[in-house]
């Protein structure tokens, strides 16, 4: 392909919008270009490295023996209702009528699709296990979209759902996919960290996150260098301190504290550490109110709360509510409850001893509160997030953090839809019995950025030769007509030997050339001048590497293919 004859609008400076390096790289070498907030359109270039890493997700998924479908878009709401996920889906669902008024879905995921056209096929244990996948188009309405294809409203997603017999079919299922992803993104070149994940909307068990390392990550990383522990915040766990001896509980008693009402502010006032005070915070769960209680130095944990309540949401309380509970406006609650209300402590209350927390009554606050003597901790659970410097769980070990990007996710989701939605087979006895599902799915898009992200340098994308465009970018410096046709004729060389190649046949300078081939990074840089004109000589150059190789025309693609052969190797 000729530049002259190509679509190739690389830009000279950084668009103002873009702030991640993948989405800056992206729009500068001309991949992609906005189209509205939260869309994208891929360019040729784009679109091919695009279809390169479709093409690797395809072939290990078949190595896993999973089956291709091609699934619609839309999903009648019914399949959604069947499966209870109608509403609890939210507002990131985007939902539409047609001219019936009946009522669809642009897929986010395709559980219920998926379950239900089993449900039509299958009916015997013979037919499974199943592994069923596509690569298709997803919708999400995202409240903040941003980083370019890191999180937009429409990305294309493989999502594959497997059905089997039992748990121990499903193991295997699950494995099977484990080792399909670790594949698939060291093929592309990328380094992932996969980590214990909460299985959130999905539903299940077991969940793992594979994540790459970026420092605009929007997901936090728990990571055990000692015992090689990882998990995402949302799932992490750590060792809460043991309970220090205490001489003597002090008295139970009340406080004055006008308009002292933050942790902050109740630290200064009384001049103790965060640590010891008891911080209440009132949220509604489905509607319900219920009050969590951590110590003042940790942070609520939201999706650990809403899964230790088994509630589909969760949500600040509004203040009326909060008066309502604590008979107090808030910043002086506390579980000292005056009003019976469902009550959660995290796991680390039960260690503190004449800690502080509020008396439910305006400007007032306990001092010498002690667990167990004061207020029954009839329901704990881990519902603080985990940070650096927190003990492991696992070994004990000072767990460090990382933020992260998820590019891939894998879960045990076990009946959650066979069961809702009533899908059966018959055993071996003859008996109608529910299979167990795990879903599994990468989100190609930001595999494409991810792979930016961690390839790159200060002049541009240094593509992995799996998931390159092409493989050689030729830069041509000819004057003369006779020049000009000695470089084609090289081009035609490279084509003819099937080797994917982007010729740049523009009249500009040698310097703009370089630059763009930098920009796009192709894997090598083939350039065509003087020393070819002199020496008939051709400089090769891998993108990675800063050394030029000069070669004789008449082992150039021996040594080209050489180095595709090598670059490849170095990522099967």
């Amino acid at each position: 392909m000729r530049f002259t004859r190509y679509l190739v609008p690389t830009l000279r400076e950084d668009p103002s919008d873009a702030v991640v390096m993948s989405h800056r790289l992206m729009l500068r070498a001309g991949l992609i270009r906005k189209e509205s907030a939260g869309m994208y359109l891929y360019l040729p270039l784009g679109f091919r490295a695009l279809h390169k890493i479709t093409e690797i997700v395809r072939e290990e998924m078949e190595r896993a023996g999973a089956l291709e479908f091609l699934m619609p878009e839309l999903t009648s709401a019914e399949l959604w209702k069947e499966s209870g996920r109608w509403e609890a889906m939210g507002k990131e669902m985007i939902r539409i009528k047609d001219r019936n008024g009946l009522e669809y879905a642009l897929a986010p995921t395709h559980e219920e699709a998926f379950t239900a056209a089993v449900r039509s096929i299958v009916s015997s244990y013979r037919d499974l296990p199943l592994n069923a996948y596509q690569i298709n188009t997803k919708f999400r309405d995202e409240i903040r979209p941003r980083y370019g294809v890191m999180r937009s409203k429409e990305f294309i997603m493989k999502d594959a759902y497997s059905f089997d017999m039992d748990e121990e079919g499903l193991e295997r299922s699950y494995q099977a996919m484990r080792t399909a992803y670790r594949n698939i993104f060291s093929r592309c070149g990328i380094e992932t960290i996969p980590v214990e994940a909460d299985t959130g909307a999905m539903g299940g068990s077991n969940s793992e996150e594979f994540m790459v390392a970026s420092e605009v990550g929007e997901e936090v990383l728990l990571l055990c260098a000692a015992c090689g522990y990882k998990a995402n915040q949302e799932r992490a766990e750590y060792r809460r301190p043991q309970a220090a001896h205490v001489e003597k509980m002090e008295e139970l008693h009340a406080v004055d504290t006008p308009n002292v009402k933050t942790i902050d502010e109740l630290a200064v006032f009384f001049d103790r550490g965060a640590d010891e005070f008891l911080k209440s915070i009132v949220y509604l769960a489905d509607g319900r109110p219920v009050m969590a209680v951590v110590p003042g130095d940790r942070e609520i944990n939201e999706v650990k709360l809403k899964n230790a309540l088994g509630a589909l949401e969760v949500e600040l309380a509004p203040d009326s509510v909060v008066e309502e509970v604590t008979s107090a406006p808030v910043g002086f609650a506390g579980p000292i409850a005056k009003k019976p209300v469902r009550t959660v402590f995290d796991l680390s209350v039960r260690a503190k001893h004449n800690a502080i927390t509020g008396a439910n009554e305006k400007d007032r606050h306990y001092a010498g509160v002690n667990p167990g003597r004061d207020f029954a901790l009839n329901e704990e659970a881990d519902i603080t997030s985990a940070i650096k410097s927190d003990e492991c769980p696992k070994c004990g070990a000072a767990l460090d953090e990382r933020k992260g990007i998820e590019v891939g996710h894998i879960f045990k989701l076990g009946y959650k839809y066979t069961k809702s939605m009533n899908l059966t087979v018959l055993d071996e006895n003859g008996r109608a019995v529910h299979p167990i599902m795990g879903c599994y799915g990468i989100g190609v898009n930001r595999t494409m950025a991810a792979v930016i992200e961690q390839h790159n340098d200060g002049r541009g994308i240094v593509w992995p030769m799996t998931v390159a465009p092409v493989q050689v970018h030729l830069v041509g410096i000819a004057k003369s007509d006779d020049e000009i046709a000695a470089v084609d004729e090289i081009y035609d060389m490279i084509m003819n030997a099937g080797i994917e190649v982007l010729f740049d046949d523009r009249k500009a300078s040698p310097g703009v050339k370089f630059a763009d081939a930098d920009l796009i990074g192709m894997p090598i840089r083939v350039t065509v001048g003087k020393s070819f004109f002199k020496d008939d000589e051709i400089e090769v150059k891998l993108r990675r590497e800063s050394e030029v190789v000069r070669v004789a025309k008449n082992a150039f693609i021996r040594h080209i293919r050489g180095l595709i052969e090598e670059e490849w190797g170095r990522l099967s």
